[in-house]
């Protein structure tokens, strides 16, 4: 199995005034947060919108496809790790850490590997390697939105800017389920998040598909990776 990259949340684009999220009247957005922590009323101030995307598709090929997911406690068990951070999206590593409470191992291991995971009350773990592992209510892309299932993706920046919509032509030359060659086709994703510096590469995307659906999902079908793929894609 090739290396999984992790989301670097930046942050740094949060100023002082983070903690928001999409706009509740967003149902995708809201679909995201956890229950018993509602959406916020309004988006987080300071955060730079999308560039709008024009232009013709262009088809480009020889592209290396991943995926990646959020975590679920309730999925892992066994050997129990105590985890340190803060408390809320709106912090410096090193500075204001707490004690957030103690998860699985496993669950923990997949959070620093993946960038998110949803804890048993329905909050969320994340982490980011300028940050380290924060609390939060959604999962979230490298603006501080919440990630949407089957549309946020991530690339390095040089490669496909933030707001650049493509779809997956063809699957190329990785061994991939067919079931799984139309899901992966089927959405327009759009570029919201980044690479951990050097997980990257010059024809990598990634592909959110949202929280992991039971024990072992990295043995599943969807945890998979395409090579050679061919995309269409409208750069913003």
């Amino acid at each position: 199995m090739v290396l999984r990259r992790v989301c670097l949340i930046a942050l740094s684009l949060l100023l002082t005034s983070c903690g928001g999220t999409a706009p509740s009247s967003d149902p995708q957005a809201a679909a995201s947060e956890a229950p018993g922590h509602p959406p916020q009323t309004a988006a987080v101030p300071g955060l730079p919108s999308l560039p709008a995307v024009s232009g013709s598709p262009v088809e480009l090929t020889g592209w290396e496809v991943t995926v990646y997911y959020t975590a679920v406690a309730a999925f892992h068990s066994g050997a129990t790790v105590r985890v340190t951070g803060c408390p809320t999206i709106d912090c410096e590593q090193g500075v204001d850490q707490q004690d957030l409470g103690t998860f699985p191992a496993s669950f923990v291991d997949v959070v620093k590997n993946e960038g998110t995971g949803k804890t048993a009350d329905g909050r969320y773990l994340n982490w980011s390697h300028d940050t380290g592992y924060w609390m939060d209510t959604a999962p979230r892309d490298a603006d501080g939105r919440p990630l949407r299932p089957w549309v946020s993706a991530a690339a390095d920046s040089d490669v496909l800017r933030a707001g650049s919509r493509f779809t997956v032509l063809r699957c190329g030359t990785a061994e991939v389920t067919a079931e799984v060659c139309a899901r992966l086709k089927e959405p327009t994703w759009t570029i919201v998040d980044q690479f951990t510096p050097g997980l990257g590469g010059s024809k990598h995307v990634d592909l959110y598909i949202g929280e992991e659906t039971g024990p072992g999902f990295t043995d599943s079908d969807l945890y998979t990776t395409l090579e050679g793929a061919t995309l269409s894609v409208v750069r913003a």
